[in-house]
């Protein structure tokens, strides 16, 4: 196995953590009889010399050896040693070619019936394929120690960053040495080892490239397979060789049509519709939900038995019993999501009937499925969201916790569960508040959730945290989706703010809720509490200069302004000089005196002031209109979030659509962050904005989020994608 390791100059090789001399003991390790020695190894491998799915010049020196070891019966755990080869190859197991397919892919929210993390739409990218099938240590794979041991300590060294063009030059080299050594994979998908065979599956169809070849090995090897997890592997393995080959790809589908039907076990029948439908939609048969839904509840009838009938109650069994998952149940039912797409009525019919199941655990992936739904897809979803609302009275703290928090992520489309999150708070006050470790109470998810439905009956539990010693820092923040609902909260607010310690180093962490809350309920009696975060201005603020803008903001929005006049001018100088000019012009209307500080903040080098200063002047109308010529530059180029504000403060200012309408049209499909910002001045244009009618209609029927995006989510997607909604429905009805 490790024929001319010792003659390789291993020293002058490198890893993420440079030298590489330490490799070749962790090759070794990797066929040792110790289980925990070769964890260790296989952790250095990963962690180091393939950090984070990276090649190195040490990585490629390892494929002969890790080909080596994989083809030695009496190596354990080669399974993760066919993953490693598959991960250095360039494709990561679950990467861009696992689940979902090369686009349009739909991760789970969060993974499976755990809900650990969430995860967006989109494709991953090359990765650590050990997160669910190798033996672990108490490390995860890549968290490493120390420069020299990976075990100790330490961070990569970026000077061996193969993100350059020398690194694609060692991926290419990578992809070449694995495929070369393809041949391995096709006597080891006839292994004894089962975790060898699953792993090889997918392995013989991303390297060895000789298609026919690969179609009769899968073949084979179905007929002969009595493994469920490895039958599941071939049949992912069957629907990426369709995707890669498609002028070979009518052999997989007819063998992937085959296995969805009788007699193939539930769960085989749901891997092989999943894989049908991301690679060949048109061989689904019609009746393709309730036959995935009656699937799905026959798998978990056939898994509960299994369990029934387990033998010895240990340990183990009696912490599965406490905490149940089915990861792979929940994998089955991502692929058919994410291949369903945009078909957003199939999709809600198919939750429907996983939140409907007997199975709790069945229901807990389906939670944190719907998540995935609405954060990427709009639609009408009340019904899911009352099912969601149903499982807040389940006895399984995960199954109740996890409809909690992807009911808190939908704000106001949270609301037909509302009298659910109320029977839920009214019974539990122990919820209504979560104390981290080590941490200040944050308010409890089912409260939370509550409020940002707007419903009011989360006023009275809001009321006694006020009161309380120890009410939640974000508080605040919450109770400004209840708007006017929470006036009777105004005086504790208003109380609370006057308490914030002027000098503390945490006086804008506490200041910053409040005055949002503040500014929500328009409470005009806090002005004197405003007026006192401002004291000591411009030199004196300390901590509260974070929160000097979110204060003067709320001052204007009061009405307030002109009792802070003199502060305000004290800051025109300030790097709150925009604020505070957009204050002054609301108070006294005296363009002369706010026009030039506007002016020069329009010339600065931050373009996110330039862009603050256009919405200033956007606010003084036509007074503005010396400002015109350098608005009229910011529009016609830089960045678009500066050539936005530009426009409509041109629209604002001069009333003239022709130099606007462009920049809009450009921006909302260059960036579509943009937006908000545009329909918000699209309202106050009238028919003038009719020239955008398109964008508008095409907006209100895509079915995309346009706040989606691959890879990562913010906790406002859902709100900030509805009022778009309902902005563009506002512009098209004043049209």
């Amino acid at each position: 196995m490790f024929t001319g390791i010792d003659e390789v100059d291993w020293a002058s090789l490198r890893h993420a953590y440079g030298s590489a001399e330490d490799v070749p003991g962790w090759l070794r390790a990797l066929a040792s009889a110790d289980t925990a020695e070769r964890a260790t190894a296989l952790d250095g491998m990963f962690g180091a010399v393939h950090h984070e799915g990276r090649v190195y010049d040490s990585t490629l020196a390892c494929v002969p050896f890790l080909f080596a070891l994989a083809a030695r019966e009496e190596v354990p755990d080669r399974g993760c040693i066919v993953e490693l080869l598959v991960s250095i190859g360039g494709e990561g197991v679950g990467g861009a070619e696992g689940v979902g397919g090369p686009k349009g892919r739909e991760r789970a929210a969060h993974s499976g019936s755990g809900g650990g993390g969430a995860s967006a739409e989109g494709s991953g990218a090359r990765g650590n394929p050990r997160s669910a099938k190798a033996p672990r240590t108490a490390e995860a794979p890549g968290i490493v120690r120390n420069a020299e041991n990976p075990r100790d300590g330490g961070t990569p060294r970026t000077a061996q960053d193969p993100g350059t063009s020398d690194g694609s030059e060692r991926d290419r080299r990578a992809r070449e040495a694995v495929c070369a050594g393809a041949g391995v994979f096709a006597a080891l998908v006839g292994d004894p080892d089962p975790a060898v065979r699953r792993a090889a599956a997918g392995a013989l169809v991303r390297f060895l490239e000789e298609p026919p070849q690969v179609l009769a090995l899968l073949r084979q090897r179905l007929r002969a397979e009595r493994e469920g997890c490895v039958l599941l592997a071939l049949t992912e393995a069957l629907g990426l060789f369709a995707h890669r080959y498609p002028a070979h790809a009518d052999g997989a589908l007819d063998l992937l049509a085959e296995q969805s039907a009788p007699p193939y076990a539930p769960g085989l029948r749901l891997a092989a519709l999943g894989q049908l439908a991301l690679r060949a939609p048109g061989r689904l048969p019609a009746d393709l939900v309730p036959a995935a839904v009656q699937l799905l509840q026959q798998r978990s009838a056939q898994r509960l038995r299994r369990q029934e009938q387990a033998g010895t109650d240990t340990l183990v069994r009696r912490i599965r019993r406490l905490r149940p998952s089915d990861e792979q149940g929940a994998m089955l039912l991502r692929t058919l999501h994410s291949a369903l797409g945009d078909r957003v009525d199939d999709r809600v019919a198919l939750l429907t009937g996983q939140l409907t199941s007997p199975d709790p655990v069945d229901r807990c992936n389906a939670v944190w499925m719907s998540a995935g739904l609405f954060r990427g897809w709009r639609g009408a979803y009340d019904g899911p969201v009352r099912l969601l609302g149903a499982q807040l009275g389940s006895e399984q703290d995960r199954l109740r916790d996890a409809a909690v928090s992807v009911l808190a992520e939908l704000f106001a489309l949270a609301a037909p569960a509302a009298d659910d999150l109320h029977a839920l708070v009214a019974a539990r006050p122990d919820l209504w508040t979560h104390r981290w470790e080590r941490s200040s109470p944050t308010l409890g998810g089912p409260l939370k959730a509550l409020a940002r439905t707007g419903d009011p009956r989360a006023v009275p539990p809001l009321a006694q945290l006020l009161a309380g010693p120890s009410a939640p820092v974000g508080l605040g923040c919450e109770v400004a989706h209840l708007g006017r609902a929470a006036a009777p909260l105004a005086p504790a607010v208003r109380h609370r703010l006057g308490r914030v310690p002027l000098d503390s180093p945490t006086a804008a962490r506490l200041a910053a809720p409040l005055l949002t809350a503040v500014r929500a309920v328009r409470d005009r009696h806090a002005v004197p509490e405003l007026l006192r975060l401002l004291s000591g201005a411009p030199d004196g603020l300390g901590a509260r200069d974070a929160v000097v803008g979110q204060v003067i903001e709320t001052l204007a929005e009061l009405g307030a302004a002109a009792e802070a006049a003199p502060l305000l001018r004290g800051l025109l100088r300030t790097r709150h000089a925009v604020t505070a000019a957009g204050a002054l012009w609301s108070a006294d209307g005296d363009a002369g005196a706010v026009l030039p500080v506007l002016l020069r903040e329009l010339a600065q080098p931050d373009p996110l002031v330039r862009a603050s200063a256009a919405r200033q002047l956007a606010g003084l109308g036509p007074a503005a209109r010396g400002a015109l010529p350098e608005l009229r530059r910011l529009a016609g180029a830089g960045p678009l979030r500066e050539r936005v504000p530009a426009a409509c403060a041109l629209w604002r200012i001069a009333g003239d659509p022709d130099p606007v309408l462009p920049v809009f049209r450009y921006a909302w499909t260059a960036d579509p962050r943009t937006r908000a910002p545009i329909a918000r001045c699209l309202a106050t244009m009238g028919p003038a904005a009719a020239p955008l009618h398109d964008l508008l209609v095409t907006e209100l029927t895509d079915p995309r989020r346009h706040t989606a995006q691959q890879g990562a989510y913010g906790h406002r997607d859902i709100p900030d994608d509805e009022e778009l909604l309902w902005m563009c429905r506002g512009v098209l009805a004043g049209l």
